[in-house]
């Protein structure tokens, strides 16, 4: 328990510095909050509150924010978060059927993490790369058109290289 103490210490520290390097606080709250969560990889309340102090914000902002933009979340992501554009372009390509692949493969929802921890699902409304379409992001790797045809291959890989990694 020790360890894990140490390590959430080393990461508010982290988080600590990025701010205190920061030379105008005043509209730094969505990089601040971009740093938080690569850092923790999810925003929950500790981490707001701790950033609307280190800000001298009110905690009602950093909710606000955080909870307005998509791309922050309140909760746990897989390692290898999975975002499926939804945008016009990849929904007629067929985005919809890739995500249920996905859905189906992994055996959750959007908005949820695989048991292990290894994955999560979120649908986007539009990553911007609609002549890819359909798009598909894992982490920031990017996969479109024709990759996404096989999403078990490419989630597959995905599985090896956490084992490699666990191992090594």
């Amino acid at each position: 328990m020790a360890c894990n103490n140490n390590l959430k210490n080393e990461m508010y520290e982290e988080l600590k510095k990025f701010i205190e390097d920061i030379e105008d606080k005043q509209g730094a709250l969505i990089s601040v909050l971009h740093k938080a969560q690569e850092i923790f990889g999810y925003l929950p309340q500790e981490v707001q509150e701790f950033t609307a102090k280190e800000l001298c914000l009110p905690i009602s902002k950093v909710y606000g924010v955080v909870s307005f933009y998509h791309f922050f979340s309140m909760k746990p992501k897989g390692r290898y978060p999975i975002s499926v554009c939804m945008g016009t372009a990849c929904y007629v390509r067929g985005a919809e059927k890739v995500l249920n692949s996905v859905k189906n493969y992994l055996g959750i929802d959007v908005g949820e993490t695989t048991a292990d921890g290894l994955f999560s699902i979120d649908a986007l409304r539009c990553v911007g790369a609609c002549g890819l379409a359909p798009v598909v992001l894992i982490g920031k790797d990017v996969y479109g058109k024709e990759e996404v045809k096989d999403m078990k291959k490419i989630l597959e890989k995905y599985r090896k290289k956490n084992e490699q990694e666990e191992k090594n």
